[in-house]
């Protein structure tokens, strides 16, 4: 299976998703003009990666900002984890934030409510 790799602009996010090294990130801002067709590739790629996941996926999240559609988009994601996650296999979300950004915390901590996986959660400096 190919890695994913969707190159950072100001308004989206870098996205790097790897079976192979069982990497998985979601870095930087999101908010494109067409949230739906930015993530098209990124469920084309989870769904395929369902089929045959690895024993153990750790997905981190590395977010400044995301708008409410990208909202929506996230906790799709997350859904795909969760039913990899609820078929046996040990999926943990890393959901990194800005210690002074307590939005992008409760954001983590709603999506967590909203999914039976597990959260770690990382207050950061900076996102360097």
């Amino acid at each position: 299976m190919d890695p994913l790799n969707i190159v950072v602009t100001d308004s989206t996010p870098k996205i790097y998703l790897n079976k192979e090294s069982g990497k998985f990130e979601i870095t930087g801002r999101s908010f494109p003009e067409e949230s739906r067709v930015f993530y098209t590739p990124v469920y084309a790629w989870l769904e395929e990666y369902a089929q045959n996941p690895n024993e153990e996926t750790l997905f981190e999240f590395k977010l400044e900002y995301f708008n409410s559609s990208s909202s929506l988009i996230i906790l799709e994601i997350l859904n795909i984890l969760d039913s990899i996650y609820k078929n046996g296999k040990k999926i943990t979300i890393i959901w990194n934030h800005l210690t002074i950004d307590e939005d992008m915390l409760e954001a983590g901590e709603e999506y967590s409510e909203l999914v039976s996986l597990p959260f770690e959660y990382n207050a950061l400096e900076d996102f360097d």
